[in-house]
């Protein structure tokens, strides 16, 4: 079986894995790595997007194999010590969790969005690029508040 070494969080990792493992199940089950969801492995809810290379991506579409050498950022691995990332104590506060099972993609989504477009994020822009994660629980109101708060929150910190 195939070997595939890789760094997880700050930690290097290694395991053998059929071909067509995905990162989201090697993440689950190999490394035990839960906050990673499966919601629909199709790509279309968002519930399993880890930062791959520094880059949002949805690891029911990457292939474990393909991962050699790569760094991958998971829920588990934003938080600094026992204090959580300012995005997910914004979620936590502003009742951006619901259910919860969208809720690691959210963040992990929110922080790319965070990369990509800087800092100055209007409700319209944080609804469009949001569009690739679902919530299945209500309407997105109390998520954008999150990730708007969140977002405020990282600035301050700078």
């Amino acid at each position: 079986m195939p070997r595939v070494s890789l760094t997880v969080n700050g930690q290097t990792v290694a395991g053998e894995v059929e071909g067509r493992t995905l990162l989201v199940q090697f993440l689950r089950e190999h490394l035990q790595l839960t906050g990673t969801h499966v919601g629909c492995d199709t790509s279309q809810c968002g519930c399993c997007t880890v930062h791959l290379n520094g880059i949002g991506v949805k690891s029911c579409t990457v292939l474990a194999l393909a991962c050699e050498g790569a760094q991958v950022t998971t829920i588990e691995g934003i938080a600094e010590a026992d204090k959580l990332h300012p995005m997910q104590e914004a979620f936590r506060e502003h009742h951006g969790l619901q259910c919860g099972y969208c809720t690691p993609g959210m963040i992990m989504s929110a922080l790319d969005m965070v990369r990509r477009k800087g800092f100055d994020l209007d409700e319209k822009t944080i609804r469009h690029q949001l569009e690739g994660n679902i919530c299945r629980c209500t309407g997105y109101h109390n998520i954008v508040l999150a990730v708007q708060a969140g977002v405020k929150a990282m600035k301050a910190r700078g």
